[in-house]
């Protein structure tokens, strides 16, 4: 058996495509799985050094590390007219939004870069994800910037939206923003990844078509969210896209670390590479 670390957050988006993958519900040959869960930002800065064979990855962190991996052909996240939210204890034109300071999940995420081609004078300061909202509430920051379950569930803190960056970002370009996918390195060679790719193709496929089992599974990372919420969740982030990116979805990514590129956000200009099966 060949052992393989693959690394995901801890959401219950990631856990609904990995449940087949991790749990030995489909074959998967000479390859055994190894799970590693952290938080997004710390797997971004730890594909910096390739510590993991397949990484969850945000495409904005993605740019400074496509010398050592390739994207697969699935497992994305992409808010088809909905993702990250800017969110405040009272309303305030997005249009002043250089005035105040933002909490912000990290600074390789895409949540921070969309944020940046909106308002590239925009004051911030990096907080824990999970932590933005306590942050906002408390004064710490003017505003957040929520990615995962935050964006469902800020109303429930009084919480109002700013605005929604997916929404904003389709309207500009008529595609998917894109926020996360899975990554593989270069040098497991491109049989092994293509192999690696097909796997996790499989275990999207068999938790879409045995949603209620792989749901239960997922349940356990939904933080604050009961069963209903995360099904809400589950089904925002593992969409039609998920499978496959489909044009549209290859078409954003390289869109999206275009315009980082252009607005002098990301150091170099990035040719986004997926594995072929």
């Amino acid at each position: 058996m060949k052992k393989i670390t693959v690394a995901h957050s801890p959401d219950s988006d990631d856990a609904f495509m990995f449940y087949a993958l991790v749990n030995n519900k489909i074959d998967t040959g000479d390859l055994k799985f190894v799970n590693i869960l952290d938080d997004i930002e710390t797997l971004n800065r730890k594909a910096f050094d390739g510590v993991y064979d397949i990484t969850a990855i945000s495409f904005h962190a993605y740019a400074y590390v496509s010398d050592k991996y390739m994207l697969m052909p699935c497992g994305a996240s992409m808010g088809i007219g909905y993702g990250p939210i800017l969110v405040a204890k009272e309303k305030f034109s997005p249009a002043h939004l250089k005035n105040f300071t933002v909490g912000v999940p990290g600074t390789l995420t895409s949540a921070f870069l969309i944020l940046k081609i909106y308002e590239p004078d925009v004051r911030y300061k990096v907080i824990p994800f999970d932590k933005i909202i306590d942050a906002v509430l408390n004064g710490e920051v003017d505003a957040g910037l929520l990615i995962h379950e935050g964006q469902l569930t800020y109303s429930k803190s009084n919480l109002v939206k700013i605005i929604d960056f997916g929404q904003w970002w389709y309207k500009q370009t008529g595609l998917p923003l894109p926020l996360g996918g899975n990554a593989v390195k270069k040098e497991l060679g491109i049989k092994l990844m293509k192999d690696i790719s097909r796997c996790l193709y499989d275990s999207i496929k068999y938790a879409l078509e045995h949603r209620e089992e792989a749901l239960e599974y997922a349940l356990q990372f939904a933080r604050d969210m009961d069963s209903e919420l995360a099904d809400k969740f589950v089904g925002m982030y593992v969409n039609e896209l998920t499978l496959d990116y489909g044009e549209d979805g290859k078409k954003a990514v390289q869109l999206f670390l275009d315009m980082g590129f252009e607005r002098k956000l990301i150091p170099k200009k990035v040719e986004v590479e997926f594995i072929e099966y």
